[in-house]
């Protein structure tokens, strides 16, 4: 079959017969695209279930059934861990007497503003602790099934309405995939002797 015939023959398809013969010598209608140089071109369906599916012009043109498209935007923050060295400064700036012996946790609220966090870091009893932009510490306890390890590189969190990361509402996610709760604030403060 030469390349013109097979340009025009899903045309000839579309059209029907207008462009085709349909001789039926063998029980079926079998249509034949003819070439402009008068050779017959090999049979293109022999049924008509084959040209059922396609539609015709007028089937296109018409009107088209219209879907609902709901758009929904989220706003993810990510926090990340800081570098050591800059950790050690913000713990250095802790308030400070002669000798610091050691550092206590004490009550927090039950929410932190999540763009107040400047950074992430975990520890080896399963907490993560918040440098904040204003200088203060907080430790975070997470629910029982879940490690601090997989929290090294930091955390992504779904930004709420008013903009605050809560105890017991708000799931933090790692960047491996696991999903936890937070179960309790404490800010960590410099105790004097």
């Amino acid at each position: 079959m030469n390349s013109f015939a097979a340009l025009f023959a899903p045309l000839a398809l579309l059209l029907g017969t207008g462009l085709a013969d349909a001789p039926a010598d063998h029980g079926g209608p079998e249509l034949r695209l003819t070439a402009q140089d008068g050779e017959v071109a090999g049979p293109l369906a022999s049924s008509a279930a084959a040209i059922a599916p396609a539609l015709s012009l007028d089937d296109s043109l018409g009107p088209q059934d219209n879907a609902q498209v709901r758009i929904e935007q989220s706003v993810t923050i990510r926090i990340s861990p800081r570098a050591i060295a800059n950790q050690s400064d913000l713990l250095a700036q802790l308030p400070q007497g002669k000798k610091s012996s050691h550092v206590e946790e004490r009550k927090f609220g039950d929410c932190v503003s999540a763009q107040g966090i400047a950074g992430v870091a975990t520890t080896a009893d399963d907490r993560l602790l918040l440098f904040m932009r204003d200088r203060k510490v907080i430790s975070v306890a997470l629910e029982k099934a879940c490690s601090a390890r997989d929290f090294y590189s930091g955390f992504y969190v779904q930004r709420t309405s008013d903009g605050m990361l809560c105890v017991k509402r708000d799931k933090i996610h790692s960047r491996a995939g696991s999903k936890c709760a937070l179960k309790q604030f404490r800010q960590l403060v410099a105790v004097r002797e």
